[in-house]
């Protein structure tokens, strides 16, 4: 042995004590050892300290072998006893046994002492490091008892059989105020469980098992099931991780939890994007409906009242007398000033809405790049295979606010020396896309404040079911592409946000 054995023998002879000290030693054990012979000296020695082994007689005057094996039971100890004794019999001897002597020795044979000693020594180490094993699991379960209870929702495990079946060999108590079904219910017919699973998500959860169960991967399930008794309807979450089990089979371990709360809430942002797309689209409409108003009253009335004045103008100024050269003056000065309003007014007229869109998208762009060619003096070509573009007039509006801030956002910020320009139809969509030389657009470009021109354009051909995208680097310049079909999208339907227990 590593270490002294601690002994307490309880032995009222102490030339019997003796002779079984000298017995343990020279078999080459190290024993510390103290000796009892009372009941009250063996309870304070048992409550002192620790003992490896109790050696006790079996008769003796105030004490007995089988007093000892009581002290010893009643404190629930993992001590060896070893009952040794003068005279036994079989009956005596199965008496101690049954009573939790681990083994008995006749004071004449005294040469099984020491090896039942270290043979009770081995098994005692078994024992403790089995008690130990067991408290340590013990603790465990209880310690995932008060996790699983403290869970919001429900922990079980799923097992699939071999005919495609489902059981679940265990359900936390968790699971009554999840489904309103218990877990022995479960237990018993997991039918249960499939049954309140709405008909629309039952195909999507069985499908996520069956390719879980095929591929050994996780379920991440998110569906609605109607509960049995208040007939709620609720989303669930569910979690599960797989595993193979001997003879082929399939379990599952996971958790299930009510995400009816998240859900409303996602519903409830989803219809606010809806509104606020469809105000922004309204907003856009008025906004193209407005700028066409003002630019129908500002070329034909302001225009045309233009065009009198001048023709009056022009009328006094022939009729003015030669001899009057400071009014004749004062009337050519106003005619040259009328002139420049009327320039000035047309041009608004054009920049509020082009009057070439009247006749098609590829006259109003091909009449937009040249102005910006003019004014920029910067190269920009168009080209499109064909002039007959058969367009929704929204959709050609929308196109052609695109390509105008694409344009603006070039001659701000691209430093580009050549803008190309390309229309084109085909299944069923029309694309533009407007590409140019410069500085390139970085995604933090659309994402900064005040954007209100990329976003816009983001926003308006989403509302017409279509997309832009921006391509292109740091230093080689940029794309924009706009994508939309040839027949106006339907305004998105609302989602019902329905009756969710979000408990």
């Amino acid at each position: 042995m590593t270490r002294p054995i601690r002994i307490l023998l309880v032995e009222d002879s102490e030339e019997d004590a003796e002779l079984l000290l000298d017995e343990i030693t020279s078999g080459g054990l190290d024993p510390v050892c103290t000796r009892v012979y009372t009941p009250g000296d063996m309870t304070a020695a048992l409550d002192r300290q620790e003992w490896d082994i109790v050696i006790s007689d079996y008769t003796m005057p105030k004490f007995s072998g089988l007093g000892a094996l009581e002290a010893v039971r009643r404190r629930e100890l993992l001590l060896p006893v070893i009952i040794v004794s003068g005279t036994i019999g079989e009956d005596i001897a199965v008496e101690t046994m049954h009573a939790g002597a681990r083994d008995y020795v006749l004071k004449s044979n005294l040469s099984r002492l020491v090896p039942a000693i270290e043979r009770e020594l081995r098994e005692n180490e078994v024992r403790r490091a089995g008690r130990t094993a067991r408290r340590a699991l013990q603790e465990n379960e209880a310690r995932l008892r008060a996790l699983v209870s403290n869970i919001p929702g429900m922990a079980f495990q799923l097992l699939r059989s071999h005919d495609g079946g489902y059981t679940f060999p265990y359900v936390s108590e968790g699971s009554l105020a999840l489904l309103e079904l218990s877990p022995g219910q479960l237990r018993e017919d997991s039918a249960r469980f499939f049954d309140i699973v709405l008909a629309e998500d039952a195909p999507g959860l069985m499908r996520d098992l069956a390719l879980s169960a095929a591929d050994m991967l996780a379920v991440n399930w998110e569906g609605r099931i109607k509960t049995p008794t208040s007939r709620t309807q609720r989303w669930l979450s569910l979690r599960l991780s797989p595993r193979h089990l001997p003879g082929g089979l399939v379990q599952w371990e996971g958790i299930m939890t009510n995400i009816s709360r998240r859900k409303q809430d996602e519903i409830e942002i989803i219809q606010s994007r809806q509104r606020l797309s469809e105000l922004s689209s309204h907003l856009q409409q008025a906004k193209e409906h407005e700028r066409t108003r003002v630019a129908r009253e500002v070329h034909d009335d302001i225009g045309g009242n233009l065009t009198a004045i001048k023709i009056d103008l022009l009328w006094l100024i022939t009729r003015l007398d030669s001899g009057s050269p400071e009014l004749l003056k004062k009337a050519r000065s106003c005619e040259s000033l009328l002139d420049r309003t009327m320039e000035i007014t047309s041009r608004i007229a054009r920049d509020l809405r082009p009057p070439l869109l009247e006749l098609g998208l590829l006259e109003a762009i091909e009449w937009e790049a040249g102005e910006f060619q003019k004014r920029m003096e910067i190269p920009c070509t168009v080209k499109c295979a064909s002039h007959d573009i058969p367009i929704d007039p929204e959709l050609g509006n929308a196109l052609f606010s695109v390509f105008r801030e694409t344009l603006t956002n070039i001659s701000k910020h691209a430093g580009a020396t050549a803008v190309g320009v390309e229309l084109k139809v085909e299944a069923g969509t029309v694309t533009l896309s407007v590409s140019d030389n410069g500085r390139g657009i970085e995604n933090t470009d659309l994402l900064k404040r005040g954007s209100f021109g990329l976003r816009g354009m983001l926003e308006r051909a989403r509302n017409l079911g279509g997309e832009v995208s921006f391509g292109g680097a740091a230093g080689k310049g940029t794309t924009v592409v706009a994508r939309l079909p040839l027949e106006p999208a339907q305004p998105p339907v609302p989602l019902p946000l329905g009756a969710t227990d979000a408990s």
